[in-house]
C-alpha cells in the first residue's frame, strides 16, 4: 500500500474539544503562506454552500424579474421583498447581513460562476471545485494543498518548527476538506461539533508498538508515529490559543440563535484569531442546499428551507465580519462562499430546484473591491427543463486572483499551483475603489443574430489572454471559436457555426479582466 493511500485509509483520528467542537487530529496541517512576508497574517475563510446553492433565488435579476417569474412562480422571491443593491440587483430578504456588508464596502458579488463543462453529480462537481482542475480531468490534490506543497516541499519533515507552531489549516466538519489536500497526504485538521462545551484533547498513542520491525510495515509505522507526534503538538498550540482568545461580541453571536448550524463554526474560527492564531485557512461548510422540494414553505412564500439556510450563512457572516473589526482584525481576514453547482433555471412541481451549472459567489472583507462584478443572467421568455446559465467567470480564476492578490504568490508558481493560466479578476483592492463594468454596449455586437452557417463578432480586445466560445442552453461549451494572445484593440472575428443544431446559444468573450455573454440564435 502506498503512503499516501495508508494516510488516507487509517485516517490518523483522535478527538479535541474546543468550545463546543470536537477536532479530529489527520495528518498536521498547513501554514498557508508562511514564507511570504507581506501576506503572513492574512486569513482566508472558506464557506462551502453543501449541496448546490439556488443562485436565482440568492441574487436576483431584478431586470429579468419578468421572465424568471414565469419560470419559477411557485419559488421566486417576491419582487417587493428583495434587498435592491441596485435597481436592477436585489437579494434574498434573508440575507441582510450581506445586504450590510455590501453598504458598507465589504462585499464583493461575481455574477454566473461556474466551468465550461458543468457536471451535475455533486461528488464529481465538489471534487473539480476542491481540486481546480478541468471537468474531464481527475486531480487528487486541492488547489490550496498544492500551493502548500509549492511552499513546504520538505513536509512533514521536521514539523512543527519555530515558524510552523501553529495548524496550518482547519476544516469543520469530519474529515479534512479536500481543498487542502496534498499531493502526498491531507494537510489539515478537522472539527466537529460536540455538546460538550469544552476544550479536551485526548492523548495519542502509536497502539502499544514500542520498537517498530525493520520491514516496509515498520516503515510506515515509524512514518505514522511521526504524524501522530506532530499532530499532538500542533493540537496543544491549538488548545492554548483557543483559551487566549476572546470574542467581544457576544450580543450579535448569540442574537442567531441555537438552530444556526454555521455560526458556531465561525466564532470559533474568530476565538482563534483573536487568540493569536497563525493557521491561515479555514474551512467552513453549511449542508442542506440540494433543494429539490420545499425549497419555500407554499407557493408564493418567501420563507421555507432555502430562505432558513441563506438566513444563517447572513448573520454568521455578519457576526464575524463585526468581530474582527471588533478584534481590529478585519484587513486581515477575506471570506468567500462557493457551492458545487447552482440549480435550474425552471422550477419543478415540488416546490423546488433541480442540480443546474452557474451560480453567483460571494467575496467579503474590509480588503475586497466592493460591488458587483459581471451581468445579470439572461433569463428566456420561455424556459425548458434543459434550460441552464452559461458561466460568466471560471471559479478558477477567482482562486488564481485570490492566490495572486491576497496572498501574493509569485507568478511563477501560480500556473503549477492552478493547473494552467487562467484569468485575472479584480477582487482585492489594490488601486481600484469599485468594481469596473466589464464592457459597454459599444464594446462588443455579433451579427447577423440569427445567423446561418456563419457570423461576425467585433469587440474590444484587451492585452493579455482572450477565450471566445460558444455554449448551448444546457450551460455547456460547445464550440471554441479563439484562444490566444491579443493587444489592445478593437478585434473582428468570423464565427463558423457549422456542426450546432439551429437553437439558442451564448457567446462568451474574455478578453484581459473582462468578459461578456450574450444570447446567440442559430438557424439552418
Amino acid at each position: 500500500m502506498k503512503r499516501r493511500d495508508f494516510i488516507r485509509t487509517t485516517g490518523l483520528t483522535s478527538a479535541v474539544m474546543l468550545g463546543g467542537m470536537q477536532l479530529a487530529k489527520g495528518a498536521p496541517i498547513f501554514n498557508q503562506f508562511a514564507e511570504i512576508a507581506k501576506a503572513e497574517d492574512r486569513k482566508l475563510i472558506l464557506i462551502f454552500l453543501n449541496g448546490g446553492n439556488d443562485g436565482l433565488n440568492t441574487v436576483i435579476p431584478l431586470d429579468q424579474y419578468g421572465n424568471l417569474f414565469k419560470a419559477r412562480e411557485n419559488v421566486i422571491v417576491p419582487e417587493n421583498l428583495a434587498l435592491k443593491l441596485r435597481d436592477d440587483v436585489g437579494l434574498n430578504p434573508a440575507l441582510s447581513g450581506m445586504k450590510e456588508l455590501y453598504d458598507e464596502g465589504k462585499l464583493h458579488v461575481l455574477q454566473s460562476v461556474g466551468y465550461p463543462q458543468p457536471n451535475f453529480s455533486h461528488f464529481r462537481s465538489t471534487d473539480i471545485w476542491t481540486s481546480a482542475s478541468d471537468s474531464n480531468k481527475v486531480v487528487t490534490s486541492g488547489w490550496l494543498g498544492r500551493e502548500l506543497y509549492t511552499k513546504h516541499p520538505t513536509y512533514p519533515t521536521n514539523y512543527p518548527n519555530s515558524e510552523n507552531l501553529d495548524p496550518l489549516s482547519i476544516t469543520y466538519g469530519p474529515y479534512v476538506s479536500p481543498t487542502c489536500q496534498g499531493p502526498t497526504l491531507g494537510m489539515g485538521m478537522a472539527i466537529t461539533p460536540n455538546n460538550q462545551g469544552e476544550i479536551d484533547i485526548y492523548n495519542i498513542n502509536s497502539g502499544g508498538i514500542d520498537t517498530a520491525p525493520n520491514s516496509p510495515a515498520g516503515n510506515e509505522i515509524e512514518y505514522i508515529r511521526q504524524i501522530i507526534n506532530q499532530t499532538q503538538l500542533y493540537g496543544d498550540t491549538l488548545e492554548s490559543t483557543f483559551e487566549k482568545g476572546n470574542n467581544l461580541l457576544s450580543s450579535k453571536w448569540d442574537s442567531a440563535g441555537n438552530n444556526n448550524r454555521l455560526i458556531g463554526q465561525l466564532q470559533v474560527t474568530a476565538k482563534l484569531i483573536a487568540g493569536g492564531s497563525k493557521t491561515r485557512i479555514f474551512v467552513h461548510s453549511l449542508g442542506g442546499f440540494d433543494t429539490h422540494a420545499n425549497q419555500v414553505q407554499l407557493e408564493g412564500d418567501v420563507e421555507g428551507s432555502h430562505y432558513e439556510l441563506l438566513k444563517m450563512v447572513s448573520e454568521s457572516v455578519s457576526a464575524f465580519q463585526d468581530e474582527m473589526k471588533l478584534q481590529n482584525m478585519e484587513d486581515n481576514v477575506v471570506g468567500m462562499t462557493f457551492s458545487e453547482f447552482g440549480r435550474r433555471i425552471l422550477s419543478n412541481a415540488s416546490n423546488g430546484t433541480d442540480h443546474g451549472s452557474a451560480a453567483p459567489l460571494f467575496v467579503f472583507g474590509s480588503k475586497v473591491i466592493p460591488g458587483i462584478q459581471g451581468d445579470n443572467p439572461i433569463i428566456p421568455s420561455t424556459v425548458t427543463v434543459q434550460d441552464n446559465l452559461p458561466m460568466q467567470f471560471d471559479f478558477r480564476s477567482i482562486y488564481y486572483s485570490l492566490l495572486k492578490d491576497w496572498f501574493e504568490v509569485e507568478d511563477k508558481d501560480l500556473n503549477n499551483i492552478m493547473l494552467g493560466e487562467h484569468q485575472h479578476l479584480n477582487i482585492i483592492q489594490k488601486s481600484q475603489s469599485s468594481v469596473d463594468n466589464n464592457y459597454t454596449p459599444d464594446d462588443f455586437d455579433v451579427f447577423p443574430n440569427p445567423m446561418n452557417g456563419k457570423g461576425n463578432l467585433k469587440f474590444k480586445a484587451e492585452a493579455g489572454m482572450t477565450f471566445i466560445s460558444i455554449y448551448n442552453n444546457r450551460g455547456q461549451e460547445v464550440k471554441k471559436v479563439f484562444e490566444g494572445q491579443t493587444l489592445n484593440s478593437t478585434k473582428e472575428l468570423v464565427i463558423e457555426t457549422n456542426g450546432l443544431n439551429s437553437g439558442s446559444y451564448h457567446i462568451r468573450v474574455q478578453t484581459g479582466n473582462k468578459q461578456i455573454v450574450r444570447p446567440i440564435q442559430i438557424v439552418k
